[in-house]
């Protein structure tokens, strides 16, 4: 296996990915029982050669595949090739890496503006007075 390249300055080197061959689930038939097609990835965040900033936020992401320990656990069983799921788990692992790269602008405090608080509470009275004209009228 190659290394994996991220971008221009990142390259994952293949020993720190760990990939595993796993017998898919679901439909399929006899080939299902008998081959092992799936791919299981394991990815250490911690003891990988990711820059720290990429790794916090990464860890930090609410991704169901990464757990609690740091490690990056994607299950690829899509396709009836093993050798296509494991394209597929490095590509995944790949735009992870991609989206982590991508800092967030902090976002600037604001409040509503004059007009804004206006015509929440002139819409609210007319919302009170609909409602108050559904009220039975008093003889």
């Amino acid at each position: 296996m190659d290394d994996l390249q991220i971008s221009d300055e990142i390259i994952i080197p293949a020993k720190q990915i760990e990939l595993t061959a796993i017998r898919s689930q679901g439909a399929g038939g006899q080939n299902v029982n008998k081959v092992s097609t799936g791919i299981h990835l394991r990815f250490d965040l911690s003891s990988s050669s990711l820059p720290d900033g990429i790794k916090q936020r990464l860890a930090q992401s609410s991704d169901h595949r990464i757990n609690k320990d740091g490690v990056i656990i994607i299950k690829s069983q899509q396709t009836r090739s093993q050798e296509q799921n494991r394209l597929n788990s490095l590509d995944t692992l790949r735009k992870m890496i991609l989206t982590a790269l991508v800092s967030r602008k902090p976002r600037k405090k604001t409040r509503p503006s004059k007009g804004s608080k206006e015509k929440r509470t002139n819409q609210k009275k007319l919302r009170g007075k609909v409602k108050a004209l559904r009220k039975k009228v008093a003889e």
